[in-house]
Parts: C-alpha cells; structure tokens; sequence
C-alpha cells in the first residue's frame, strides 16, 4: 500500500486534535445544568476579578485584615515618662504647652497611642479595629512587624538643648540601654531587626547607635542626614510632620479664589544651614514684592498663629528646604489648602505611591527660583480654573496627614502603618534568603 502524502498527515493531524478538543468541551457541555441563551459574557468574562466579586466579596479584597504588630514594654522613661514625669498609668493627651518643633516630630507618640487602642487580642479583630491598618497583637510569634516605642525624636529634644550640651548623655545612655534589650530579644536576632518598626522622625534622632539598627524599618522625615547604607526608601518609610497650624475645616467660600487676596505666603526662619540657605537667597528676591508676604519668624504661639492666619489668606505657600530637603512648613500648607510651591532637590514626600502630589504642588529647581521674577511669574500664569482644581483636590487629601488619638481611617497614622505593610515582602524576602545564603549579597 502506498504510504500516505505529507498533505493527507496534515489533514489527519487537524481532524485529531479537534477530536481532543471538542469532545471533551461537548461532554461538560452537555452534563452541565442548561443555560438558556448563554451570552459570549457569560462563556468568557473579561471583567477585572475584583469587578465580578460580590459586594462583601469585593470588599473583603480590598481591605486586608489590620496589620498585626508587637509593641516591646519599654520602661516609661523610653516614652511617655518624657511626658509626663508623674508615673501615671493613664496615656496622657499631647500637651498643648508643646513647642511647635517637638510637636512637629511627635509621630512616635502617635503611632503608639494607636496601638494602645481596642481590638488588641491576639488576631481577634473586634470592636474598635474598624478602619485601622495596624492592631497590637499581645502574642510575638503572633506579630508581622515589632514596633519599638522609644521616643527618639523627643528624646533629642529634651535631654540637651543642643548637639554638644552635656545633657545629651542621657539621650545616648537611652540609646544604649534600648539596644542592649533588643540584642537579647530572640525576635530581633531571629531577623537582625529587619522587621522591627523605629519611629526616628526628628533628623537627629538616635544620632548615637544609628547604625545598629540600619536593617530596620525606619520611620523618618526624609533622608537628609542619613547615609544610603542606613537608610532608603526601599525599606524604610517617609512619614508627615504633625502640622503646628489649625485645620481648616470651614473652607468653604463661594469664590475661593478670590477670598485669598496673597498670592505668596513665607513664614519661617531663614537662616538655616545646607539646602536651607536658600531662604535667605529668596527673601532677597521676594521680600517687598507686589502679593508676596515673606516674613521672619519662630515657630512660636504668636507666630503659629500668625501662620494660621498667612496660609489660609494666600493662593500659594512658598516651601523651601530647611536644615533637611524637607520642613513641617509643607504639611501646614496642605492641611490650610494652600496649595505648595516646592523648592527644594532631594525632597521625599510622604505616601508617594498612593498620592500625586503634582496635582495640588507646584515643583521649582532651586535654579529655577533663584532666578529674578522667574517664580512669581510663572504662579501669576496659572490660571483660575487650574488652582481652584489644585485647592479642591489639597481638600480631598488633606485627612491623610492629620494626627489623632483615636485614629480615623486614612488619617496620618493609617498611612504610615500601611506604609509598613508595603515594606514587608521585602521584609520577608531578606530575611529568608539570610537563612540559607553562605555568601550574603553574592552579587554585589
């Protein structure tokens, strides 16, 4: 018999695959409960997965369970006992006779009091866990991170009034004793303290031991005074001062626009050192100019209070670098719905992955401000309908950076802790190649 011609396998190979496909496709066709008029949406649903979830289904994947955190027992004197010297057990309100900078680097105290609200059981997520990112779990082998309650940035502030004055031991002796608990802690040298949470948001917070505790999630303002060896935004978590003016909560006008008469706020001290000897290169420049209101100050009640007053009267509010890319200057402007005009090269801003903060800012190089007219020419340029839109959406975002006991959802302090939740798979993926590699970082 002839052998069968490369055009006739062909054929036959068609006819069998077709078979393996579509016998099978008919049999569950067939055994399946009938569909009347089975429309192409129901046989292939390209609908995204979270769009064809029921409700509670949808919102239940939106919305993971509260971040489980351990908080260490630190004796007072780490924490609140810099608050209040009297030992008592109650968690004490921020005092409102607090200075303007400590205040402005308080986030440590937040986070903390949000941990000391309900719902602490051991992953029972009851009443008063609603809305919240992170809950205080009492069981460590129960906890995704460990939050580390030392005060640091307080800590600076009270012990010396300066980097040399002699009371500055204490905040170093602190430091030492902290590190000396947590090199016992089986916790830490399980991890090397990589999935440990440690609030140091003032720049020179733990300036002693920093770098024992460069693996860890560090909470911090911005990345001024930190090397790329301590810290990055790979690991750690850039958080918002706490604002020193009031919120606005009645700003409502009906022509916003024209019930702010200044074009340009300044209000802050312009002598500063590194990136912030700008300020007094744009006072030059701006003082006297027609709209602009650039004043001298302290942050100081009388002055706070003038602030208040400036941000909320002004279109824009001029934010230059400090001693650091960053300064509380900007989160005043937000939460006042000014809207910020940004000057300053190595800024981080807080949230950055959820928030476009080029839709309510405005972004100069320094060159770019520094030269003549070039700044308030290009804001005069801008028109109604554009700022009115950058002040409405300063609205809608300005919850995100408030600070309060209790928290609130998407308030300052949720979006930090889910900051840290973001943090954790690289968390997770450091830590258990540490346990297995003979040759960390082999390709460095």
């Amino acid at each position: 018999m002839a052998a069968p011609t490369s055009r006739a396998v062909a054929v036959g190979g068609a006819v069998l695959l077709l078979l393996v496909f579509a016998v099978p496709t008919t049999f569950l066709y067939l055994t399946s409960a009938p569909a009347a008029a089975a429309s192409p949406s129901v046989l292939l649903n390209l609908k995204p997965f979270a769009a064809r979830c029921t409700p509670s289904a949808a919102a239940a994947a939106g919305d993971p369970p509260p971040l489980q955190v351990f908080m260490y027992d630190l004796p007072r004197r780490f924490n609140l006992g810099m608050m209040d010297a009297s030992g008592g057990h109650e968690f004490p309100a921020w005092p409102p006779s607090a200075g303007g900078i400590r205040r402005q680097h308080s986030v440590e105290y937040w986070m903390m009091a949000s941990l000391l609200q309900g719902g602490g059981g051991g992953g029972d997520y009851g009443v008063g866990t609603e809305g919240r990112e992170a809950v205080r779990v009492r069981d460590p082998d129960a906890a995704e991170v460990f939050f580390v309650p030392f005060f640091s940035s307080l800590s600076f502030n009270v012990h010396g009034r300066n980097m040399t004055d002699p009371d500055t031991e204490a905040d170093r002796l602190l430091q030492v004793e902290l590190m000396e608990i947590l090199w016992k802690s089986k916790y830490w040298q399980r991890s090397a303290g990589r999935d440990h949470v440690i609030p140091m948001h003032h720049p020179n917070a733990f300036r002693f031991l920093r770098d024992m505790v460069n693996a860890s999630i560090l909470i911090v303002a911005d990345f001024g005074r930190y090397t790329k060896e301590l810290a990055s935004l790979r690991k750690d978590v850039v958080a918002p001062y706490v604002h020193v003016v009031d919120s606005f909560l009645d700003d409502d006008p009906p022509d916003p626009f024209e019930a702010r008469p200044t074009l340009l706020f300044f209000r802050g001290r312009t002598v500063r050192k590194d990136e912030g000897k700008i300020r007094a290169k744009l006072a030059k420049i701006l003082k006297g100019k027609d709209g602009v209101r650039f004043e001298d100050s302290l942050a100081t009640g009388e002055g706070i209070k003038t602030s208040t007053e400036g941000m909320r009267t002004s279109k824009f509010c001029l934010h230059p670098a400090g001693d650091t890319p960053s300064s509380c200057r900007l989160f005043d402007a937000i939460i006042s719905h000014c809207v910020p005009v940004i000057v300053s090269s190595r800024i981080e801003l807080p949230f950055e992955d959820e928030i476009d903060y080029s839709e309510f800012s405005l972004f100069f190089s320094v060159e770019e401000a520094l030269r003549p007219d070039y700044l308030l020419n290009q804001l005069r340029q801008i028109p109604k309908t554009k700022w009115v839109e950058m002040w409405s959406k300063l609205k809608n975002v300005s919850h995100h950076y408030e600070f309060q006991n209790p928290p609130k959802k998407g308030d300052a302090v949720n979006m930090i802790w889910r900051q840290v939740r973001h943090k954790i798979p690289a968390v997770n993926l450091a830590i258990h190649r540490n346990r297995r590699l003979k040759i960390p970082d082999w390709w460095g």
